[in-house]
């Protein structure tokens, strides 16, 4: 490691922030002290800075006391799916500036005759050069210098903030884009120019193009997000580090991060599942299917032997193709604000609308007049009632319930009960079927896993879920509201590399193979050796994508070391095809496309345990009960005991039905299952065990 890193202490205090849709979460650790403090604030999505520093302040931190803040952000997300992006230009080709319009030849509905569709970057802005290399890498156009040049004056002309400079086949040759690049930066006055080989040095013009084009759009806006935050956090004292979460569950700094700004995509949703990923493999429970439910959606993912399932096809919307790595999570509009209406043809419909933070649920007091998923478990008891006294613009429950008679009961012929019981039925299927996509269609049975629940709302369903799949246990971690603020200070530094080959295997030189992976190492570890934080160790993780002559998808495959022979190649991607496909293509020949290497600078390990205060942990189950309460099941009313968590013993065991309660969540053990605890503070219930 350089002289750089010693400015981060390492016994020092750790603040992660998280920006939901909904709310900020933060947790703050004090690695000598063991010291935690949470804090939950509404989201303020004009400017998330706003609710960084609101839980920053509620945490009550001492800003010069912080060594080290890292951060989820979801500005480049919601910029791309708002469409809020800066002004950007293209320079491409000549011929080829439609690609990104033109596409694969998809519908934005493949069953509707209407549908509409607006690329990164519009018509008039996409301008084309005279210049051209085959795939082999052969220049057949020379470079038109002075038409890039030209080019570019005409963008700027047009108010454009940032540039992509995106050319047939620089996958096999980048020289053309090179010196684009450098001509460009001549007269362009800033740093906003992307080219699309040094992001994505893979084939599939149309998605290395929307790649690149998505990464200049957001550069401008998440520099400009970071250096505010940054600067405003300096203003109160703080002079460490800030450290951003990339899509594929690992860390940038923030000096960095808007070089390839496209790598925040699904920043937030990465840190949840770092941290139960992380958490898993401290207790022994390496198998998750995570499930994160907030105020505004449900996110899922997979993770086998503690790794998280990692994509390079992630489509955030229609035609929107992002080929960088990034944790393969699928999102459904069903969160605890998650609107439930009756629509036209009588039937009852959940989300994906969301009454967000602001007014939010009916029982926030907050002007909300419409019934939510929260409300539902607060009219079923499985939210405590009396904390609608709390709220200083109180809503009675009588208020809530006659809302739900009238917008919801009335026009289904059931009472107040039977609405809020069908909000919680749908909801459920709903995130049901999203934890279905993300195993089934990667080859995995839900009945091998066992569910991590997290999220404010999350623990509150998960066991109704787990019968639905027939998942057989549910892990709770200790702080489910905090989970992916958690997933911020345990997530390690990562870089991760693609280089298009796309060669038939019996013709590719593994020699050649063998110096790109060498190549690729060596430059993760440079960039890991940059970045001021402490870590244990460095990990590097190889793979390859292939896939049989003539198929268009590819298939990942894992390698254990960087220096694989043919024939080792063959093998081990034929037994990933069969695992997957359960196919044997004995009489068609392998290809080989895509070289990958993540290189993982190793964090140091966290005790979990002190998440919460083990001086307030109970030496007896009883001593951790607050009172009971009377909740809907299925069968109808049963009257639960109440815990407060951070009472709880951690060798407990308990048997359904009960409520556990806690700052950041509500915990639903349902009648028949058993919940015991671990030595790190998780709970785990057993599905269905005293049925």
């Amino acid at each position: 490691m350089n002289e750089a890193n010693e400015i981060v202490r390492p016994n020092g205090q750790i603040v992660g922030v998280d920006v939901g849709g909904t709310f900020t979460d933060l947790i703050t650790i004090d690695q000598e002290t063991k010291d935690v403090h949470l804090a939950k604030v509404p989201s303020t999505m004009d400017n998330q800075a706003f609710g960084v520093l609101a839980a920053l302040n509620a945490a009550e931190v001492e800003f010069p006391a912080i060594d080290l803040i890292i951060h989820g952000t979801t500005t480049t997300t919601n910029a791309v799916l708002e469409r809020k992006l800066s002004r950007t230009g293209l320079i491409t080709t000549a011929g080829f500036r439609d690609i990104l319009e033109l596409g694969r030849r998809t519908r934005p509905k493949a069953y509707g005759m209407r549908g509409e569709f607006r690329p990164i970057v519009p018509r008039n802005l996409r301008l084309e050069i005279p210049e051209r290399i085959d795939a082999a890498g052969e220049v057949i156009v020379p470079l038109d210098e002075v038409a890039v040049k030209r080019a570019t004056e005409e963008l700027l002309a047009q108010g454009c903030e940032s540039v992509v400079i995106h050319f047939l086949h620089a996958y096999a040759n980048s020289r053309h884009e090179e010196r684009a690049a450098e001509i460009v930066s001549q007269v362009w006055p800033n740093n906003y120019i992307t080219m699309g080989h040094a992001l994505l040095s893979e084939s599939r013009e149309f998605e290395r193009g929307v790649t690149a084009a998505v990464n200049a759009s957001v550069q401008p806006l998440l520099e400009s997000y970071i250096r505010r935050l940054v600067d405003d956090l300096a203003d109160k004292g703080y002079d460490g580090e800030v450290l951003i979460m990339n899509g594929n569950g690992g860390m940038v700094s923030s000096s960095l991060v808007a070089h390839e700004a496209a790598k925040t995509v699904m920043s937030g949703p990465a840190s949840g599942v770092m941290a139960a990923a992380y958490t898993g493999r401290k207790a022994g429970i390496e198998d998750l299917l995570t499930y994160d439910m907030g105020g505004t959606s449900t996110d899922v993912a997979l993770i086998l032997g503690a790794e998280p399932a990692v994509s390079n096809e992630i489509e955030v919307e229609y035609a929107m193709p992002i080929h960088v790595p990034m944790v393969d999570v699928r999102t459904v509009g069903a969160g605890g604000g998650s609107i439930a209406r009756v629509n036209a043809g009588n039937l009852l419909e959940v989300g994906p609308e969301s009454a967000g933070a602001a007014p939010g649920p009916i029982f926030y007091g907050q002007g909300g007049t419409k019934p939510t998923i929260s409300d539902a478990n607060l009219l079923l008891g499985r939210l405590n009632p009396e904390k609608l006294n709390s709220v200083e613009t109180a809503v009675s429950f009588k208020d809530i319930e006659r809302i739900f008679q009238d917008q919801l009961g009335t026009p289904l012929d059931v009472d107040a009960t039977g609405a809020a019981a069908a909000i919680i039925r749908i909801a459920n299927t709903k995130m049901a079927g999203a934890i279905r996509m993300v195993s089934l269609s990667l080859g995995a049975d839900p009945r091998d896993f066992v569910l991590f629940a997290f999220g404010g709302a999350g623990p509150l369903h998960a066991t109704a879920l787990a019968r639905e799949l027939g998942v057989p246990k549910v892990m709770v971690p200790c702080r489910p509201g905090i989970t992916s603020a958690l997933g911020c200070v345990v997530a390690d530094l990562r870089h991760d590399f693609v280089n298009t080959l796309n060669q038939p295997l019996d013709g590719a030189d593994m020699d050649e193979v063998h110096a790109i992976f060498a190549a690729q190492m060596a430059e993760g570890e440079r960039l890991v050796d940059k970045e001021k934080v402490e870590i244990s160790g460095i990990k590097r993780v190889h793979s390859v994508d292939m896939q049989f002559v003539g198929q268009t998808h590819l298939l990942r495959v894992p390698l254990h070391t960087p220096t694989p022979d043919r024939e080792e190649l063959r093998a081990l991607f034929e037994a990933a095809y069969f695992k997957r496909f359960q196919v044997e293509l004995a009489e068609i020949k392998a290809n080989l496309v895509n070289i990958n290497t993540s290189v993982i600078g190793i964090r140091a390990e966290l005790d979990l345990s002190t998440l919460i205060d083990p001086a307030g942990r109970k030496a007896r189950l009883e001593e951790a009960k607050s009172g009971t309460r009377w909740v809907y099941f299925n069968d109808g009313w049963h009257e639960v005991p109440i815990y407060w968590r951070d009472h709880l013993p951690l060798d407990l065991e308990l048997g359904g039905a009960a409520i556990i309660e806690q700052m950041d969540s509500t915990t639903l053990v349902e009648p028949g299952d058993i919940a015991h605890g671990d030595d790190d503070g998780n709970i785990i219930i057993t599905v269905g065990a005293a049925s």
